[in-house]
């Protein structure tokens, strides 16, 4: 019968008093085999790699990124390697980020010889073992860290489902229209597209395209929706123009020019929110150019909810601005409301730049806006959201 062979251990260690102690104890025991040592994760990392040791000790303080890292590199370069965590720290948050890197215990520098050695050989065999100084409380709140992450992956995971659910095909998502009105004569001269949800949790709009945004997936479900928008422009009167929302990053992008390219681009508002960050103007002016050559206009909206609308007037020199419901609300008897709302009319004629108002509710802020001089309104005291065809003027 040949002999069993050796356990190859691995042995991680900055201090080099440990680090030969904990070399001639492996080379000194019958059935483990030193493979050799290293004294900082980098060094650990790629010796586990060319060793494929069937056990690392690992130093959770070590230089060049910590015990941590290193033994998430020598689980993905070496995953037969068992890691086993040794420090002098018995801090919960220690002994909790070498759990989550994956190592099968952590044992406390003091820890008797056999203990060590035990632990060396039940790692290679598949037993976790932990110091007697880190268990109780850190194992509860590991399990409890794990079982949070768990339920978070599973939230997640409903998320996203939620998003692709609406993705495929259109499903889940529709889409309607609020009439924009000249002010004066009730004239409807366009419409705003206006994404609606039909999975559960019923919920705001914005609040879908941020949960999308968390998964990565907010171009995609913009772009949707902005597809099944502009379907719909043939059903819209000749004489009104289509308004579709979209953020600085997908209007930048490809997809969205070459979803324009297939409508008339002249009945076209793009509508970029103030909400939205814009990290470079320059990106976005020269990605927009080709279809405002092609007469696509550019609306700011949501101006006056902040600074950001501001800058990005000056900054994209847009065709409208779009003044938001926060400013029209009450701006029938709030003066503040009433020259911020000046202020910017008096830029736009200046500037030949249409203002149009949104959120229009009560009779008393309409006839404050067509007394400031606001050509263009819309809200629900004109007209609610809904599917073609436009109400009648």
């Amino acid at each position: 019968m040949s002999a069993r062979a050796a356990v190859r251990v691995l042995v991680a260690e900055d201090d080099a008093t440990v680090r030969d102690a904990l070399r001639d104890l492996i080379t000194s025991e019958p059935g483990l085999e030193s493979v050799g040592t290293a004294c900082n994760a980098r060094e650990a990392i790629q010796l586990a790699a060319a060793e494929r040791p069937d056990v690392a000790l690992v130093d959770v303080r070590m230089p060049e990124g910590g015990g941590a890292l290193a033994a998430r590199g020598i689980g993905q370069r070496s995953p037969e390697t068992k890691v086993l965590a040794l420090s002098a720290d018995e801090s919960h948050g220690a002994v909790l980020r070498m759990l989550e890197a994956g190592v099968v215990g952590y044992l406390v520098k003091g820890d008797s010889i056999d203990h060590i050695l035990d632990s060396i050989h039940g790692a290679h065999h598949g037993q976790a073992s932990l110091s007697i100084e880190v268990t109780g409380e850190v194992i509860d709140a590991f399990v409890e860290q794990r079982s949070s992450r768990r339920d978070e992956d599973a939230r997640n995971r409903e998320r996203n489902q939620r998003i692709v659910r609406a993705l495929e095909n259109g499903r889940g998502l529709d889409i309607v229209f609020q009439p924009i009105y000249a002010l004066e004569d009730r004239r409807i001269v366009g419409a705003e597209a206006l994404s609606r949800f039909r999975e559960a949790p019923e919920r705001a709009p914005q609040e879908w395209f941020a949960e999308a945004g968390q998964a990565g997936l907010r171009g995609e479900l913009e772009l949707a929706a902005i597809r099944k928008a502009l379907d719909c422009l043939p059903k819209l009167p000749p004489s009104t123009y289509l308004g579709i929302n979209a953020s600085p990053s997908t209007a930048a992008g490809r997809p969205f020019r070459d979803l324009l390219a297939t409508v008339d681009t002249g009945r076209i508002v793009i509508e970029i929110t103030e909400h939205a960050p814009v990290d470079d103007y320059d990106r976005l002016n020269a990605a927009l150019r080709p279809v405002r050559d092609l007469g696509a206009r550019l609306a700011i909206d949501d101006a006056g909810a902040g600074f950001a609308s501001l800058r990005h007037i000056l900054r994209l020199a847009p065709d409208a601005i779009k003044l938001d419901r926060s400013l029209i609300n009450g701006i029938a008897t709030d003066r503040s409301k009433q020259a911020l709302a000046a202020g910017l009319i008096s830029f736009a004629e200046k500037a030949d730049v249409a203002i149009v108002a949104e959120g229009i509710e009560r009779d008393r802020e309409l006839d404050a806006l067509r007394a400031l001089g606001v050509p263009y309104g819309q809200g629900f005291l004109l007209a609610r959201p809904a599917p073609p065809p436009l109400p009648d003027d």
